[in-house]
């Protein structure tokens, strides 16, 4: 469709009053598609580009995505399902997983990393913990086959539950029955030059805890925040207290060197009865609040100089995902393409091929996709430990 090669150069958001050029805003934004109701790849392009985001991760490689994205300049990470990971040990058909799902749409659409697996190590399932270093390492030795590992990295995304300790952070560790089987993936991310990926929800400490978890401690609001006695360093966030604890958790295994990235991370607009928080305010001060420090290129407490690499989950509500209310609720849009809540920025008219001015609350008018890929199914709950 024409609209996606739509020009945006003048289009700006708005945050919590503070009005940032699209273009200066590295937002990562999930893209999953577990649901029945989702516009059509196509008109997802303009609002991908609405909030400002230039990184995409999906769960899958849906070619009707990738097809819909080519020369728009965004990078995507693609995944490959916990379901595939058995056969990937054969090297014929990682081969021809790689051709298809990422050479095929080379160069035209910037894909940049594959992720092998969803949270495969705290599901406890031995089959698939035994299956995933080797889909790692097929996936890679074919892209070094065909020349493609300098431009396309391999890695997985793990849940937060794979730490022992995350407070304080400075004590941060993993869990020690994964150790054995982390430190090999470890090894792998260093060699290849890959980032470790983390899937970290401050709202499941909050909903598990809410009597003693201050709300503005993990909505980024103000707030007098915590001190690490161990390291000295002040956390006025939870998120960055997670993320500093992933770092300490890899430097007790030699892996201080290891880049983080947060491949997921969010807050439901809505939830259960006892979903504590799940509501839109929460929802717009929590994703708000993470796109206005991501603007600001402000690392964490322990990595002040390093960016955030920071994946917010998720570009839609999805209705047919399995779980309580909250897994349906994550979406910055509802999927008509106007905005689940009111976080500054509106949707794309894509009947009249023009964006609408942030803030005016304009309609989007999507056409639903045939069908609906699948990829993953559930954010799974880390508590703080």
């Amino acid at each position: 469709m024409e609209l996606s090669r739509f020009q945006y150069s003048s289009l700006v958001f708005l945050i919590s009053g503070i009005v940032l050029p699209a273009v200066a805003t590295a937002v990562g934004i999930n893209y999953g598609q577990i649901a029945n109701n989702l516009p059509s790849p196509d008109d997802v392009v303009p609002l991908v580009r609405s909030i400002g985001a230039s990184r995409v991760k999906l769960y899958d490689a849906d070619p009707r995505v990738l097809r819909s994205f080519a020369n728009t300049g965004v990078e995507f990470i693609v995944g490959l399902g916990n379901e595939y990971l058995s056969k990937m040990k054969d090297p014929e058909k990682a081969l021809a997983w790689v051709k298809a799902n990422v050479q095929a749409h080379l160069p035209d659409t910037n894909i940049t990393c594959i992720t092998i697996g969803n949270e495969i190590l705290t599901f406890n399932d031995t089959s698939l913990n035994d299956n995933l270093l080797p889909a790692m390492q097929s996936i890679h030795a074919v892209l070094v086959n065909l020349g493609l590992d300098k431009q396309v990295s391999v890695t997985t995304a793990h849940s937060l539950a794979i730490l022992e300790t995350s407070y304080p952070p400075s004590a941060g560790a993993f869990r020690r029955d994964l150790v054995d089987c982390i430190t090999p993936i470890l090894n792998f991310n260093a060699k290849t030059g890959s980032p470790f990926l983390i899937n970290a929800y401050p709202f499941f400490a909050y909903k598990a805890n809410p009597k003693q978890v201050p709300l503005d401690f993990v909505l980024f609001q103000p707030n007098q925040g915590v001190v690490d006695t161990g390291s000295n360093l002040h956390y006025d966030n939870m998120l960055f207290a997670q993320i500093d604890a992933v770092y300490s958790a890899l430097a007790s295994l030699g892996f201080k060197k290891l880049p983080v990235q947060i491949s997921e991370t969010g807050w439901p607009s809505k939830g259960d009865e006892d979903e504590t928080g799940a509501t839109p305010e929460n929802a717009k001060k929590y994703n708000g609040n993470l796109i206005k420090l991501m603007t600001q290129k402000r690392g964490t407490p322990m990595r002040p100089n390093s960016d955030l690499n920071i994946y917010v989950f998720a570009l839609f509500n999805e209705n047919m995902k399995p779980g309580p209310t909250s897994e349906r609720n994550y979406g910055l849009f509802k999927p008509d393409g106007t905005p689940a809540y009111p976080l500054g920025f509106s949707g794309i008219d894509v009947s009249s091929n023009n964006t609408t001015t942030p803030g005016s609350g304009g309609n989007v008018t999507l056409t639903p996709p045939a069908t609906s890929s699948t990829g993953y199914l559930s954010i799974s709950s880390a508590t703080e430990s």
